[in-house]
């Protein structure tokens, strides 16, 4: 079995918390679309095929509260510091000045309460439980922005939400 040292960790979580905030910043300059919303949960989805090998699996309990976990708490501060609305005839993201940080904190979060479950189980099995939770978070903000963009496409063009 191959070990990770702390410090490649470290370096490997803020290296990946580095790329998500500049992949999220430039994707808010530009429109979304239905494709947008709906393919990152549905590609993350394949990430349950880690499950086949044994090292990953965890009990069912842990599974349930690490996507409740995920789903309730940490999508909270996500649905609440980003909106959709329309701008001319394309829909965009509307982030709060808050969204950068929330990102931060939850790279944090997660960087800290990993290097603790990890000594109460297996790498493997800290990491199928975080895949977990980042799927409760992912899946329930990207409903959010499913229903959101639905809400705005059903509005015909020139009126606004208060018109409708």
């Amino acid at each position: 079995m191959m070990h990770i040292s702390p410090l490649t960790y470290a370096v490997t979580s803020v290296f990946g918390a580095v790329a998500v905030i500049i992949w999220r910043v430039r994707e808010g300059q530009t429109p979304v679309t239905l494709k947008k919303i709906l393919i990152p949960p549905a590609g993350m989805a394949t990430g349950f095929s880690m499950f086949i090998v044994p090292l990953f699996r965890i009990p069912w309990l842990w599974a349930l509260a690490a996507f409740l976990i995920g789903a309730i708490f940490l999508a909270w501060p996500l649905l609440r510091t980003s909106r959709l609305h329309r701008e001319g005839g394309v829909i965009m993201m509307k982030r709060s000045s808050m969204f950068l940080v929330v990102i931060i904190v939850l790279a944090a979060v997660r960087f800290a309460a990993r290097s603790y479950f990890d000594r109460l189980m297996t790498v493997e099995q800290t990491g199928a439980l975080f895949f977990i939770l980042a799927f409760g978070m992912i899946l329930r903000w990207r409903m959010n922005m499913y229903f959101q963009y639905r809400n705005l496409t059903s509005i015909p063009d020139g009126l606004d939400q208060s018109a409708a």
